[in-house]
């Protein structure tokens, strides 16, 4: 491609609105431009990027034996119903106005209705179908380019197994492939477990880039052995101690004192020997639950344990249901306080399990209670992990202190089980003909977040620093002196060959620009190699290659420059 009739319309100021590197380079570099918020096109030089990136992606998929297909963008309501994912992804799911339609920001239904019609026998069965498709999500604060758009392609895919360690082979069949792509695109990425959110199903993990442009709050260990998105993250931070002897319990006034810090600095008692309560909504039944300390409630894993949409009960709900306000309330004789106490669940942090001589809400205010005895004096429904971990914490692996840092997921691999064919109805037959619900995988890595990513760890102060299996051309070949016939006769004759021998060049071959502004473009631009062809080099016979992102330089006869090139591209 030449520069001078190219559409590679560079910025030199770095543009306001971009926050981070990539979307300020991908705007400078005349990569993309904002349509609206969240909303990219995606120009020349950005679109050979993205279609490497699929390149990859493709081959990948179809090593561990998917086939490729393509699924409609629209797809009808009824199916978001069907799973109940119309509530679950609320506001962020597009409606169509007067249409009974939406737009698919996954297609788990759609591949669902498709298995249902269409696959009926376990013979049938394995099957991976994927593609690369247009994704729609009304994200609420579009922002850090197109790390987070409202449209944007993905690569989706998903199996159909007939038992579940078909579906544990198709799981870690896409691992391996996934492994295989980011690792071919030239990212440094880490594996976490994750929740499965609105996805559903049995387990999950995400593949993760640190980065502060990231929006997932991840636990890593120090040598990257054990990771995990804080909202499933453990540690080996020790329970609570159970004393050898269980004092009575008392009553303590603690006149406008709630929170565990004030209480600590009332009482002259540590933080551990407090059980902090916080109520929430599952559906519609209260929920006490017990932390220890100043521990922190983790509401996705909450979610998870009670299997509901949570939320906290509003403070105005709180006397009617346990006697008190916030700050006051505890687990110890509420089913018996009010009516609408008897609808209580109580579960607790497993830190506290076991736990005595804990100090707790009364269920009236301004008091609490001392020596509670979580066996003795109150009915638990279950212990859980619900504890946020914090930074400094024992990995749960034994790898050294946890590190809690922003992470970018690139790709999300899901076991779906049977959460799709029970509410849609699919099913086949299996070797004793008795009816069974199909089992699902899904698995999804976004395109654009590959290329985004890759330039958040390939830039420096000069502009984006490609790989070369993600460079939009290999080589950038620099005419100065455009005013030299020897040096345009001898640029135009290296591109022409170049070109004969499918080499991916670039060719500056503009007459009006500047020398320095050549170069300044060709390092904003990021190609791996720059060729420059220059009068003074070329008295001497010579011409000049840089390696873009270590600044290597080395000088090469004209006679001998196309097998050097030829060596770079790999093709010798």
């Amino acid at each position: 491609m030449r520069l001078s009739s190219g559409f590679i319309p560079t910025v030199k100021e770095t543009p306001a609105e971009a926050v981070i590197p990539s979307h300020q380079l991908m705007i400078r570099a005349g990569m993309v431009r904002p349509l609206a918020a969240g909303i990219y096109s995606f120009l020349p030089l950005g679109y050979r990027v993205m279609k490497k990136a699929m390149e990859v992606v493709r081959e990948e998929m179809d090593a561990i034996g998917a086939q490729e297909l393509h699924l409609p963008a629209l797809s009808p309501v009824e199916l978001w119903e069907s799973t109940g994912r119309v509530k679950a992804f609320g506001d962020i799911l597009f409606h169509l106005k007067n249409r009974p339609l939406v737009l698919a920001p996954t297609h788990e239904e759609v591949i669902c209705w498709l298995a249902k019609n269409n696959v009926s026998s376990y013979k049938e069965m394995p099957q991976i179908w994927y593609q690369i498709q247009t994704k729609f999500r009304n994200e609420p604060r579009p922002r850090s380019g197109v790390l987070r758009g409202r449209q944007f392609l993905m690569k989706d895919s998903y199996s159909l197994d007939a038992t579940w360690e078909g579906l544990d082979k198709s799981y870690d069949l896409h691992a391996e492939a996934y492994k295989k792509i980011f690792t071919r695109c030239g990212l440094k990425f880490f594996i976490v477990g994750a929740s499965s959110g609105a996805m559903g199903g049995t387990g999950s993990q995400e593949f993760m880039m640190e980065s502060a442009a990231g929006e997932d709050v991840i636990a890593v260990s120090e040598d990257l052995s054990y990771a995990a998105n804080m909202e499933v993250a453990t540690s080996m931070v020790p329970a609570a101690q159970r004393d050898a002897t269980s004092l009575p319990m008392e009553d303590i006034h603690t006149p406008g004192v709630k929170t565990i810090d004030e209480l600590v600095a009332f009482l002259k008692v540590d933080a551990s020997r407090f059980a902090k309560s916080v109520v929430y909504w599952s559906d519609e039944t209260p929920v006490l639950v017990l932390m220890l300390g100043n521990d922190e409630l983790n509401e996705a894993k909450l979610g998870g344990v009670l299997g509901t949409d949570v939320r906290p009960i509003e403070a105005e709900k709180l006397p009617e249901l346990t006697g008190a306000d916030g700050g006051s309330i505890g687990p110890v004789g509420l089913r018996e306080r009010t009516p609408a106490s008897k609808k209580f669940r109580i579960i607790a942090d497993k830190r506290l399990q076991g736990a005595n001589g804990l100090i707790s809400g009364a269920n009236r205010n301004d008091y609490h209670i001392k020596n509670i005895d979580l066996q003795r004096d109150c009915t638990i429904d279950g212990y859980y992990d619900l504890r946020t971990v914090q930074a400094g914490e024992p990995s749960p692996n034994g790898s050294g202190a946890l590190r809690v840092v922003p992470g970018v997921e690139l790709g999300h691999i899901f076991k779906l089980g049977t959460k799709y064919a029970d509410a849609m109805h699919a099913t086949f037959l299996d070797e004793q003909g008795k009816e069974k619900p199909i089992i699902m995988g899904s698995y999804g890595i976004g395109i654009e977040r590959i290329v985004a990513c890759h330039i958040e760890q390939n830039h420096d102060a000069d502009g984006i620093t490609w790989d070369p299996v993600l460079a939009p051309f290999l080589f950038h070949l620099i005419a100065v002196g455009t005013k030299s016939a020897a040096v345009v006769q001898t640029a135009e004759g290296l591109y022409a060959e170049m070109h004969t021998a499918r080499l991916e060049v670039l060719f500056d071959d503009r007459k009006e620009v500047s020398p320095g502004f050549k170069f300044k473009d060709a390092d904003l631009l990021g190609m791996p190699y720059q060729v420059i062809v220059g009068d003074k080099n070329l008295t001497a016979g010579n011409i000049e290659i840089k390696e873009r992102r270590t600044g290597k330089r080395w000088l090469h006869p004209r006679a001998t420059i196309m097998a050097h090139l030829q060596e770079l591209a790999g093709k010798k």
